[in-house]
């Protein structure tokens, strides 16, 4: 399928980025608008992942070799598997406690998540290469604004969240949040703004991304996960661990208008390559859900085979296979999305976590596992 046109921000990253130096792959220089794009803040499209298709990968990352990075928060490394032969091609050590790998919004560098080192770690995906850390407080998680000027850092433990130059991770501004445990987030449909899971008090913040500010808080309870948005742009969904189930919220109004019962320790979220479906991780009981975008409801359910504990993930680019970490059986998923068949089980270290699938489909990357517009 043919890669349909790269925005403007986009060729400049794509254009400008080299290789990989001395001190780690270097990224793509700022966009030259120093504003955010208007192509950001127009009308929504459609399907907001509709670049998100099988076959439709980025120059950036087409020559890319498929793998599955998994960053082992236990065993402080990450470790690396080929997608196509299930086996594992590298392993390093990172730090103390790497949470997750995350794409640059130019999709030219992975980012490690190293928790309790305090910083990013970067891989270059194309060689594999890891650079030299970058000093960055708390990065529990971390995603990237749509116009790809600026990091946002999830410093969970500060109750922060900081904004970064994309390029330097130079700080610009730290954001104090009125809540407990930011973790997870997802942006509106053309980026103006994202909503923020706060997993230790039960809230659901938004956060004005021209402003840099928190504009709303929502009370929704138990214990937010992952957030992910509708192929159509109107409906949040956050996970709720505790609650078992994923809540629905409206994108205009910022109000919870349903509730999706889907499985113990509801978790992590992912859309399918058709954006009919979305996955969802049951962390408590070995189950993936899935939720019909259609009907708000839940379509289908598997089970793993010999149960688990699926976590974080991703689709793999022709979308047949779903990736998750098993968090606390110290393996690997590797699910069919037709069937829901247990593909591979592959072991790693003590405490899996935020694994990435690389490459993926999509025009630029708004970071976490792989969030792709």
């Amino acid at each position: 399928m043919r890669l349909p046109p790269l925005p403007a921000v986009v060729l400049l990253a794509v254009l400008g980025a080299g290789c990989a130096s001395a001190t780690g792959p270097r990224l793509a220089p700022r966009p030259s608008n120093p504003r955010p794009s208007a192509r950001v803040f127009a009308a929504p499209p459609t399907d907001v992942y509709a670049y998100d298709r099988p076959g439709m990968l980025s120059p950036a990352v087409r020559d890319v070799p498929a793998r599955v990075y998994v960053p082992d928060s236990l065993s402080g490394d990450v470790i690396v598997f080929d997608q196509r032969t299930f086996r594992q091609v590298d392993r390093f050590p990172v730090g103390r406690r790497p949470q997750h790998v995350v794409p640059s919004w130019d999709l030219r560098t992975l980012w490690v998540n190293d928790n309790d080192s305090g910083d990013l770690v970067p891989i270059d995906p194309r060689t594999g290469r890891h650079g030299r850390p970058v000093p960055v407080a708390d990065p529990y998680n971390l995603y990237f604004t749509m116009d790809g000027r600026f990091a946002v850092v999830m410093a969970e433990r500060l109750n922060r969240i900081d904004f970064r130059d994309a390029r330097t991770m130079r700080p610009v501004r730290s954001v104090n949040v009125p809540c407990r445990g930011p973790n997870h987030a997802d942006f509106s449909v053309n980026g103006d703004f994202f909503l923020t899971a706060c997993e230790f008090s039960g809230d659901l913040i938004k956060v004005d991304v021209q402003r840099q500010k928190v504009v709303n808080r929502l009370r929704i309870g138990g214990m937010p996960q992952d957030v992910k948005l509708s192929p159509d742009g109107r409906t949040f969904y956050v996970a709720d661990m505790q609650s078992g189930g994923v809540w629905t919220v409206d994108a205009a109004t910022f109000r919870k208008t349903g509730f999706i019962r889907t499985g113990k320790g509801a978790h992590g979220l992912y859309v399918s390559r058709d954006s009919q479906t979305l996955y969802v991780s049951n962390r408590g009981e070995g189950s993936i859900t899935l939720i019909s975008f259609a009907t708000h409801r839940a379509a289908a359910k598997w089970y793993l085979r010999g149960g688990g504990s699926p976590d974080m993930g991703g689709v793999s680019a022709d979308g047949k296979v779903l990736w998750l970490s098993g968090r606390y059986d110290s393996v690997v998923y590797a699910i069919s999305t037709t069937n829901g068949r247990l593909i591979a089980k592959l072991k790693v270290g003590r405490g899996p976590h935020g694994l990435c699938v690389y490459p993926q489909p999509g025009r630029y990357s708004l970071g976490h596992t792989g969030v792709f517009r």
